[in-house]
């Protein structure tokens, strides 16, 4: 069996770890860097896959986002989707009230689903608020 070379394993190792590089790079991008750099993935994507339709709506959005992003109006909408949120998860948990009042199971499991999701939307602007 063959040895490896010192040399060879370096280069072996470092081809291996490039890619875990790479991904470490891209999770401390934020705000408006990170937008832009997302698009520009799901660019190479749609090119990579014959996609033209989806190429020009991405191609439209990144030069609006290199354009009028902005890291401070980023966070201002992304405050906007997170209070937008809250208050609709109020809404679905009054909703839910009222329906438990009511006695009807079948709006009330429909009221929980409502209010379940409208949890998950607020996690998401919550997160979305952070990068």
């Amino acid at each position: 069996m063959k040895t490896f070379t010192p040399l060879a394993l370096l280069t072996l190792c470092s081809v291996l770890a490039a890619p875990l590089m790479a991904a470490e790079d891209t999770t401390a991008l934020k705000g408006c860097a990170a937008k832009k750099q997302d698009i520009a993935k799901q660019l190479e994507f749609a090119k990579a896959h014959g996609n033209t339709d989806q190429q020009a709506g991405l191609e439209k959005a990144l030069s609006e986002v290199n354009e009028n992003c902005t890291d401070a109006s980023l966070k201002k909408d992304r405050e906007k989707d997170v209070l937008d949120a809250k208050h609709e998860v109020s809404e679905r948990k009054a909703d839910l009230d009222k329906a438990m009042k009511s006695g009807d199971a079948e709006k009330i499991n429909k009221r929980k689903e409502k209010l379940a999701e409208s949890h998950k939307e607020l996690q998401d602007a919550l997160k979305a608020l952070d990068e």
